[in-house]
């Protein structure tokens, strides 16, 4: 329990809010170690039987990870900070995923980055009129983590490589028909999903199905085709070139919106998702992505990324290497090769 985040068992059900409504309650490090402790503690307690998973307050469910953390750790300790919190954060996905009790995750707000980490792995995740879904780390140089290789790569139609590279922003209509929402529930039904829930935590699916509605059309499936043909390669140049060719003002409107992505992040998401659809376990997929993370980290585009969106607000980032070209497959190589004895990544101990 802390400031950040209320944790509290509701007759049979345990109950774990975000809160940190000015941040649009993006993860901090005491946030992930809580929401850790907590499950822990309830996945012993057989009084626990599902918990549900909320924010407190405002237009985020969770907009991510701590990022100024993470640049003052790529800027001032070689990474050291940053990569004991991409460790934890990933130990947190990790448990999540293979957790022995149902979790409710109510997206109703915006779900990115790290907010996606901890709502893809739930058994049941509710959209809403106001949930606005996004991985949009290619804008900042980082690359689509938190389980997002496992999570995009098994999205289907080259969904997950379109959002990955274009950090396109679905909202709930949209989330549904991709299948990363179970349910879709009007915002104003959802304090009664909760109190039902509650009342009744071995009734999680019944209870939502009944106050589900029936979404409006999603805007995405008029492009499925077109995302299909165009992201079908695994190379971004041919992506790019694929685009190129297609002379309609869609093409033209993702192809410029990928000329502005980090060439690297872009190369990196695409062997990230081809890599983790070969892969048998979330661990095994975490583990790739926490040696993608240590390195990625303290490489150029990520510091320079977050100066010119986050910090500056001025969406004029130098990426370095600056042209798809110029990210070689020795730097990719490099970024996705094991780490050292002793720092690779591993799964909370049970």
């Amino acid at each position: 329990m802390t400031e950040q985040l209320h944790t509290h068992i509701h007759a049979r059900t345990g109950h774990i809010s975000l809160n940190r409504p000015k941040a649009l309650h993006a993860l901090t490090l005491d946030m992930c170690h809580a929401m850790s402790a907590a499950l822990t503690e309830w996945a012993a307690n057989e009084a626990v039987e599902a918990v549900i998973l909320d924010h407190a307050e405002g237009r985020g469910f969770c907009a991510g990870g701590d990022i100024n953390l993470l640049r003052n750790s790529a800027l001032n300790d070689d990474g050291e900070s940053g990569r004991a919190f991409f460790h934890d954060e990933y130990r947190l996905n990790h448990q999540m995923f293979e957790y022995g009790k149902p979790i409710v995750a109510f997206m109703d707000g915006i779900t990115m980055g790290g907010g996606v980490g901890i709502a893809l792995p739930c058994k049941y995740r509710v959209a809403t009129e106001n949930t606005r879904f996004a991985m949009p780390e290619s804008g900042i140089g980082l690359f689509p983590d938190v389980g997002g290789g496992w999570h995009l790569s098994r999205l289907g139609g080259r969904l997950g490589q379109f959002l990955a590279l274009t950090g396109a922003r679905l909202d709930g209509a949209e989330c549904v028909w991709a299948g990363i929402a179970t349910h879709y529930l009007p915002a104003a039904k959802l304090a009664e999903a909760k109190a039902r829930i509650i009342e009744h935590p071995d009734r999680i699916g019944g209870i939502l199905s009944e106050l589900a509605v029936t979404p409006p059309a999603a805007r995405i499936e008029s492009n499925a085709g077109l995302i299909k043909k165009h992201f079908a390669s695994d190379r971004f140049e041919d992506i790019l070139a694929s685009l190129e060719e297609e002379d309609s003002e869609w093409a033209a409107k993702e192809l410029a919106t990928l000329r502005s992505k980090s060439p690297q992040t872009c190369k990196v998401a695409l062997r990230q998702l081809a890599d983790s659809a070969k892969l048998d376990s979330f661990a095994d997929n975490m583990r790739m992505e926490y040696r993608i993370a240590s390195r990625v980290l303290t490489r150029p585009d990520f510091a320079e990324g977050v100066r010119a969106v986050i910090v500056d607000k001025t969406n004029d980032p130098e990426w370095d290497p600056a042209t798809p070209e110029g990210v070689s497959e020795e730097l990719i190589d490099s970024i996705f090769a094991p780490l050292p004895d002793g720092e690779e990544w591993t799964p909370l101990q049970r």
